[in-house]
């Protein structure tokens, strides 16, 4: 199962490679990653996208939150949360290709950031399935020269913020 975890893990150096080596020394690849920082600069957000089954998962989360940078766990996928992803994607067109990109913009409601034959680049902000459809409906219409991907993003639905979530709620779970 795909599990979208967040992790409020201190500003420290090494502190992430701590924390994404506990992946890789117990078999598991990361299959998105997304680092911001926090409104408390000695905070970070950490979201990860990784593969296995509940159980694995919640066995690492429980070794995630035992790591001394970590300051909080959310495993998200474990009730309601809202998840987005940002892609910007650079087509070369040929003649006649920019009216089809922007019909294109205009479906998926993305944003045309240039509107060069040669470099045509659109932004767009949706859920995953959404960037997914809108990569491969690009790749139609022109000739990819880039695709950027933000990785996941995701907060909790309604009144749980990670700060205030219980860790030990989440590992009993």
């Amino acid at each position: 199962m795909r599990h979208v975890i967040s992790v409020l893990l201190e500003n420290e150096v090494g502190a992430l490679t701590r924390m994404t080596g506990m992946f890789s020394s117990r078999g598991y690849n990361i299959d998105s990653l997304n680092v911001a920082p926090t409104y408390d600069p000695a905070v970070s957000r950490v979201t990860i996208v990784v593969s296995g089954s509940d159980a694995a998962i919640s066995q690492l989360n429980a070794q995630l939150a035992k790591l001394v940078d970590v300051v909080n766990i959310h495993d998200m996928t474990l009730g309601e949360h809202f998840e987005r992803e940002l892609v910007i994607v650079k087509l070369k067109l040929a003649t006649g290709g920019l009216a089809k990109a922007l019909v294109l913009a205009k479906q998926h409601g993305a944003e045309m950031l240039d509107d060069a034959q040669a470099s045509c680049t659109l932004q767009l902000t949706g859920r995953v399935a959404e960037v997914d459809a809108f990569v491969k409906a690009a790749a139609s219409i022109g000739e990819l020269s880039a695709v950027a991907r933000s990785g996941s993003v995701a907060v909790s639905k309604g009144e749980v913020i990670l700060s205030s979530y219980d860790a030990q709620q989440l590992l009993s779970s």
